[in-house]
């Protein structure tokens, strides 16, 4: 098996309680980030080879290309990005790449844990929050999870307390510079909290789900949540009600 970063070309921890709202609307939700849940210890991780890293990981000397398929073609013209499945007006909604760019912005630095075992610390991400498009496309009340769509056909599910954690975003630039079409341009999806195979390059769509459903990876014997501080790598790791049935 190949491992994966983010692309393809085929279709015990502590949980702190973090409020996310959209319009209006509240959602309380159970969030395990690294930056928050270890904010009190002044010690690395059991385990971690190095200082501040999840277990098993280490930092690379740059900033390894890894995915699946060839790079999509970025056509601003027909580009867009879709909100669709469960959402609360029952319609789907659009952005095109002129629309996109008049959203708010914002910035967020975090970690990039990729499954393979390397980390690449303190990345500078800028993009459009994720709650950015909550609020806009507001999910229905049943909603748990998310799929995130890229070109190709390649998919990846996060839970909704993971998809409006706060510095989950949809990035357009790292470190001041437009994002490389081999790292996700013309939009990645950043999920600082879950390996980087959950932060899908080349995004298309994200469709609101009111059941876990597996995306590319997780289909293929990876773990369906994928925490980095848990080593949450495969499926066989699951514990029951960790993910639906392989």
């Amino acid at each position: 098996m190949r491992h994966p970063e983010t692309g393809a070309q085929q279709a015990g921890a502590s949980k702190p309680a973090v409020t996310v709202s959209w319009r209006g609307r509240r959602l309380g939700v159970a969030r395990r980030s690294r930056e928050r849940a270890r904010a009190a210890e002044d010690q690395p991780p059991a385990g971690s080879p190095e200082p501040g890293l999840p277990p098993g990981q280490h930092v690379p000397a740059g900033w390894p290309v890894l995915h699946y398929g060839p790079v999509p073609v970025f056509k601003p013209e027909t580009w867009d990005l879709r909100v669709l499945g469960a959402t609360e007006s029952g319609r789907e909604h659009r952005w095109n790449w002129a629309e996109l760019a008049k959203l708010p912005r914002t910035q967020v630095v975090a970690d990039f844990h990729c499954v393979t075992k390397f980390t690449v610390p303190g990345i500078a991400w800028e993009g459009v929050a994720a709650a950015e498009f909550l609020r806009a496309a507001p999910p229905a009340a049943a909603v748990t999870h998310v799929m995130v769509w890229a070109d190709f056909g390649y998919s990846a599910n996060l839970a909704i307390a993971d998809f409006a954690a706060d510095d989950t975003l949809f990035a357009t630039h790292r470190d001041g510079a437009e994002l490389t079409p081999d790292h996700g341009y013309p939009l990645r999806l950043v999920v600082p909290s879950r390996y980087a195979w959950k932060s899908v390059k080349w995004v298309r769509a994200v469709e609101y789900l009111t059941r876990d459903r597996r995306g590319f990876w997780e289909e293929r014997g990876y773990h369906n949540t994928a925490d980095p501080w848990r080593e949450q790598r495969y499926s066989y790791q699951e514990r029951p009600g960790e993910g639906p049935p392989v």
